[in-house]
């Protein structure tokens, strides 16, 4: 791969990147999103660290 044709490769993957849209919780009953407390960036990172922990999981076998 040349230089350009690197250059070019970035550009794509950080613009899919920037224009990827947030994961929102599922709910079914909208009552529950107004209930719910906002998390704080510990909860919330600590709530992503395991759905990737999850999904390495499921990719194995035990």
């Amino acid at each position: 791969m040349n230089e350009a044709q690197m250059k070019a490769l970035l550009r794509k993957t950080a613009a899919a990147a920037a224009a990827a849209k947030p994961k929102k919780n599922r709910t079914y009953d909208a009552t529950l999103d107004a209930t719910r407390p906002p998390q704080t960036e510990a909860e919330e990172a600590a709530t992503n660290d395991a759905k990737d922990l999850f999904q390495q999981m499921k990719k194995r076998e035990f």
